[in-house]
């Protein structure tokens, strides 16, 4: 196999970095969701992930590195192809080679990173600052109450949203793009792969809408 210090390899880090997060999405949303459905649900679910060693101690820092790893790639691989290629799109009717994701993931990495980061400020900065910062004791009941709190302005809710709506964008060339940096090209495949890449870069990210929707409009 290819290193990732090559082109090829690089790529192939990319998607495989890329699949890690498609599939902590989905286990994200489905946690999240919980929240709609009830308040001891998502507690519970909330209880056991913010206090479990093997999560807390080996699968955040795994996440946290490989969302790192993949903005960090991404970007780079970028500007690699924007300084090779000789004509820019611009100059190349880009909108006729290629959709407006993949000339913009660039565009929308940025945004999503810079959410990502007030999406950590939110959550998680809290989080360690309630368990390992003031040292407060377990409350197994707060964990909705927080959540629901935190969509109470309009305007971070707008903000969720579009966050949300460039996520999908992002995730609607993305998703395709990685599965065929792993080789994944074949005729066969190719239309299945098109079509749930579609369907998994609408529905996440409106999962999320709507749970910011819903906690806003139950205040």
């Amino acid at each position: 196999m290819a290193g990732i210090t090559s082109s090829i390899g690089r790529k192939y880090a990319m998607a495989l970095s890329a699949m890690f997060l498609l599939i902590f999405l989905v286990m994200h949303l489905s946690v999240n969701l919980l929240s709609v459905f009830g308040q001891t649900a998502y507690n519970n679910a909330s209880q056991f992930m913010g206090y479990n060693p093997l999560i807390q101690f080996l699968m955040q820092p795994i996440l946290m590195a490989a969302v790192i790893f993949h903005f960090v790639m991404g970007f780079v691989l970028e500007i690699r192809n924007n300084k090779a290629r000789p004509v820019k799109y611009a100059m190349n009717k880009g909108e006729a080679n290629s959709s407006w994701m993949s000339r913009n993931m660039l565009i929308t990495g940025g945004v999503i990173l810079a959410f990502l980061a007030l999406h950590m400020y939110d959550f998680w900065y809290h989080e360690m600052n309630y368990k390992y910062i003031e040292g407060l004791p377990v409350e197994e009941n707060r964990f909705w109450g927080d959540l629901h709190n935190k969509f109470g302005s309009i305007w971070r809710v707008i903000l969720y949203i579009i966050s949300f709506v460039l996520l999908g964008l992002h995730l609607a060339h993305g998703f395709q793009s990685s599965f065929q940096s792993i080789g994944a090209r074949h005729p066969k495949y190719t239309p299945f792969i098109k079509a749930f890449g579609n369907w998994y870069s609408v529905l996440i990210p409106l999962g999320f809408i709507i749970i910011a929707i819903y906690h806003f409009v139950t205040q």
